[in-house]
Formats: C-alpha cells, sequence, structure tokens
C-alpha cells in the first residue's frame, strides 16, 4: 500500500488536488481510502461533539490561534494517541488489500499546528526560563514522535503558495496573513528533515495535478 499525503497552510489546494487524485486512481479500479488528519483526531471528535457537530466537512474547521499551556499539552497527548491508532488503520488497511491510502493534511499538518500554537503562546524570542520550560517537553515530544512512533509516507507533499496569493482567492481564511505566513515558516524548517516535495501550488489546477501524477 502507498501512503501519499498533502500537507500546507490553508487555502493552498491541498483539498482538491486530492480529490482529483482519488477519482482518476478510482477510476483506473485501484482500491483508495481516504484520510483527513483532523477529521480523524480524538481531540477534534470531542469538540465536535460538544459543539453539536455529528458530521466534520473539510475547511469549515475554525483553526485554533491561541492556547493555554494546559491545553497544548492535552493537544499533544491526544496527537500521540491518534498516531497510535493510524498505526492500526494501516494494518488494518493493508489486509484489506488497500493500494492507495490518500491524506488530505498527514500528521505532519497537526505538528505544525502544535509548533505553531507553541511559538505564538510562548514565543522563543523571550529568551527567559519559564518560556524555554515550555519549549523544551513539547517540542522534544514531537522530535520523538517523528523519529519512533510516526509513519512516513511514500510520498509527502508541501504546497508552497504565498500568503499574498491565498488571501486574494475567494473565501480567504479568516485567520489573516500572518497566520499563514507563520506556519508556513514552520513547514518549510522541517521539509527536508520530513522529506517532502515541494508543490508550486500558484499555478492553475491541472498543471499542479500533471505534476503529482509524475511524481508518485
Amino acid at each position: 500500500m502507498k501512503c501519499i499525503t498533502l500537507s500546507g497552510v490553508d487555502g493552498s489546494g491541498k483539498s482538491t488536488q486530492l480529490k482529483l487524485l482519488r477519482e482518476k486512481l478510482e477510476r483506473e479500479n485501484w482500491n483508495v481510502a481516504y484520510f483527513h488528519a483532523v477529521e480523524f483526531s480524538l481531540a477534534n471528535k470531542i469538540a465536535r461533539f460538544f459543539k453539536g457537530q455529528k458530521t466534520f466537512e473539510a475547511g469549515k474547521e475554525k483553526a485554533v490561534t491561541n492556547t493555554s499551556w494546559f491545553s497544548l499539552i492535552v493537544r499533544q497527548k491526544f496527537l500521540f494517541l491518534d498516531i497510535l491508532r493510524f498505526r492500526f488503520l494501516m494494518r488494518r488497511l493493508k489486509k484489506e488489500n488497500c493500494d492507495y491510502l490518500l491524506s488530505d493534511r498527514y500528521f505532519y499538518d497537526s505538528l505544525i499546528n502544535v509548533e505553531y500554537l507553541l511559538e505564538v503562546s510562548f514565543p522563543r524570542r523571550r529568551e527567559s526560563l519559564l518560556a524555554t520550560l515550555f519549549w523544551i517537553p513539547v517540542y522534544t515530544g514531537m522530535t520523538w514522535c517523528v523519529k519512533y512512533l510516526l509513519p512516513h509516507p511514500d510520498k509527502a507533499f508541501y504546497f508552497d503558495v504565498a500568503p499574498e496569493r491565498i488571501m486574494s482567492r475567494e473565501n480567504p481564511p479568516e485567520q489573516g496573513r500572518e497566520y499563514l505566513r507563520t506556519k508556513q515558516n514552520l513547514f518549510k524548517e522541517k521539509i527536508s528533515l520530513w522529506n517532502m516535495t515541494v508543490i508550486d501550488a500558484d499555478r492553475d489546477q491541472q498543471t499542479i495535478f500533471q505534476e503529482i501524477l509524475n511524481k508518485i
């Protein structure tokens, strides 16, 4: 089974390209499974339950832009549980002879979200003992998680597009330009470490889609 993931900031075109890829593979009679890291998240499921939301709609979830230390630790613990659950999901899909697992966002995106919240809530630039104590356990935990626990995709794509371009599109993310820019910078720090293939997402859909096909 091949695992293909599409990552990037809100509005970068991931869902559109995954839909095109899924439809093509299914037309060719491949057994395809779909995965969305936010929908799969236990923390997100619990939050939807208390909000009275019965279904998940990709792209409709409001992003969290600030948090408390306690909430950040809880979010990290739930992320570890989600990765363990995902490992069992992959085993089941392999037994069912699934050919492709396509992921709209991946745990890479979830880890970036945690790091973003850590950055904006407890900035490294403060260079204080308290900020350092906040960073060490969370950042060390995430590093260990990626190295030893997280299944690495066969192909991980990162969709790169300027925040200004995203904000000029129809229905731009309500979090704004700085939110997008900060998350993009965090992603770019991890591209080499996570062996991600960068896709220039500031092009027409078919050109991007053809490049993805060529690389898989």
